[in-house]
């Protein structure tokens, strides 16, 4: 086995009890015990990882044992060619934990001569300006006060560049279009929860490699973008850690509580902030002080639960009476659709725009085994994307065949009638559920090509009798959406409203950028369902007839 003293150590409070793991940690060490460090083609360069630890606490501060035990798989190679066994690092916790002093140590010891690599160019990319200069000026700040260091650094309020390596360190706004043609040698991107997709970070790791020893640091807490860049970052650790994907993939060090009743007990808190593991710093007992205070502040002020869950312990937490269903459940709609089995099967239509200036919702509502299975589609307008920002990958859902982007002055109603007419050549359709509002627009067409039309008077209404069936069918997991997204981030933006009577409507997040339309249109369909939808047997020798 290969191993360093700090990763012995920090093994050794675990088992013996003096510190508290969550799974994912707990995890991590199985992880490298039965993948990394049994293996006789790595080593350790603990001459580096020495002068690391001794650079960092000379300048710096004292490091404590979880961050000696993630510097040490900073300077694990490959015996054969002495390149990084990692290049990708994973470091997630509460907040104040430590991520940006320790980056900041890091980053300053690459750019330095005891690294030995020259023109090691660091860029730390954050979304805001202010975000991204946390850890450069604390480096900046650092070498003013140390006349020793400034013999070493030329300083700017813009870089610091080390005088022997000619190596740069930048902070930068993840604008990800201006930064082609860069050179760098590590790259830190900080709040990662606030990254949509991966067009920052393809941008920036496209300029790694040219340098020796290419490493990307990706930091932060939790936060409320789901199915973004941070999630599928999290689903590459687990697969990591559990041997789905190369053991080289990632190193992922993830502190937060396992379960939101742990919150309860203050012993526990260790899991999302190891700044809390005993022996406690004075810092660590500061920090603890304020989260104590702001946990008691939440029996006067529950309001401020979630954020206190999300940034505190890493462990964002839904508040139910807000959301139609908690996350897990929304992503267990995603199942694979046996299209051949839904061919000649009853359909309820679903429709829904809440204006013909931006976006239109379709999709067929079947029921199988007791499933409702849902296939939708949208349209979208061109002017309305230019105009608004959407928080939202809508090419890629395009791509997928999600979505349509119609560049039209208005979402012209030919697209919706030749969807229902499309589908029924498919399907047994015949009636198509929407509100009355603006149903006067696709009324007519849809009645000429010979389709029902049930109208909702009251969308509203139902929306406080379907809510029982809605979290029901969400919690036995007998919604399926298929590998749709769109659909999942629709329903995701509803915001579920409790009136004063305790009925509960559908509203959105967001009037602009959290668009709905395709929750409301299954909502519609719903509606119907019962009425219309039965269990049946199809004989699928007819559908090979020609009629």
């Amino acid at each position: 086995m290969i191993t360093t003293p700090y990763i012995d150590e920090y093994k050794r409070q675990y088992e013996a009890g003096e510190i508290k793991l969550n799974k994912d940690r707990r995890d991590l060490l199985l992880y490298l015990d039965r993948s990394v460090l049994n293996r006789d083609d790595l080593y350790f360069d603990e001459e580096q990882l020495e002068n690391y630890i001794a650079f960092a606490e000379k300048w710096y501060f004292p490091l404590r044992d979880f961050q000696k035990f993630i510097a040490s798989f900073f300077f694990l190679f490959h015996t054969e060619n002495d390149r990084p066994f990692y290049r990708k690092f994973l470091i997630m916790m509460g907040r104040g934990g430590g991520k940006n002093g320790l980056v900041t140590t890091l980053i300053n010891f690459f750019a330095s001569e005891l690294h030995g690599i020259r023109n090691y160019n660091v860029s730390l990319v954050a979304n805001s300006e202010d975000q991204a200069k946390v850890s450069f000026k604390e480096m900046y700040d650092t070498i003013k006060r140390e006349e020793t260091l400034q013999e070493y650094y030329r300083l700017t309020k813009l870089e610091i560049e080390d005088r022997k390596t000619g190596s740069v360190v930048k902070f930068r706004t993840s604008n990800a279009s201006t930064k082609d043609g860069l050179r760098d040698g590590c790259v830190i991107y900080d709040e990662i929860h606030q990254y949509e997709n991966n067009n920052v970070v393809r941008v920036f790791s496209s300029g790694l490699g040219k340098i020796q020893n290419p490493r990307e640091i990706f930091i932060g807490t939790d936060g409320y973008v789901r199915e973004g860049f941070l999630d599928k970052m999290k689903d590459t650790a687990k697969a990591t850690l559990s041997g789905e994907a190369d053991p080289a993939t990632i190193f992922a060090f993830i502190c937060k509580l396992d379960d939101p009743d742990e919150v309860k007990d203050e012993d526990l808190w260790e899991k999302a902030n190891p700044m809390f593991c005993k022996p406690i710093s004075l810092y660590g007992d500061n920090l603890l002080y304020t989260v104590r205070q702001e946990y008691r502040d939440l029996t006067d002020d529950p309001s401020g639960r979630e954020e206190f869950m999300t940034k505190r312990m890493n462990l964002p937490e839904e508040d139910q009476e807000k959301s139609v269903a908690p996350w897990e459940q929304i992503l267990a709609t995603n199942k694979p659709i046996d299209e051949q089995d839904l061919l000649g099967r009853t359909a309820v239509g679903g429709l829904d725009f809440a204006s013909i200036r931006d976006f239109a919702a379709v999709g067929l509502l079947f029921k199988v085994d007791g499933e409702y299975i849902w296939k939708s589609h949208s349209f979208v307008r061109k002017g309305f994307l230019d105009k608004f920002n959407l928080k939202a990958p809508i090419k890629e859902w395009q791509e997928a065949g999600l979505l349509t982007i119609v560049d039209e002055p208005i979402i012209d109603i030919k697209h919706i009638v030749d969807y229902f007419v499309e589908m029924r050549e498919k399907y047994n359709l015949t009636t198509i559920a929407a509100d009355t509002f603006r149903l006067d627009l696709v009324k007519t067409a849809l009645e000429a090509e010979g389709f029902e039309l049930f109208y909702i008077r009251n969308p509203r209404a139902i929306h406080a009798k379907l809510a029982p069936r809605v979290e029901t069918i969400f919690a036995q997991k007998n919604l399926n959406f298929g590998d749709n997204p769109l659909m999942r981030w629709y329903t995701n933006n509803v915001y579920v409203r409790i009136k004063g009577d305790g009925n509960k409507e559908y509203l959105k997040k967001d009037d602009i950028r959290r668009k709905t339309d395709g929750f409301q249109a299954f909502i519609h369909a719903l509606w119907q369902a019962d009425d219309i939808l039965e269990e049946e047997e199809i004989d699928y020798a007819l559908l090979e007839i020609d009629f």
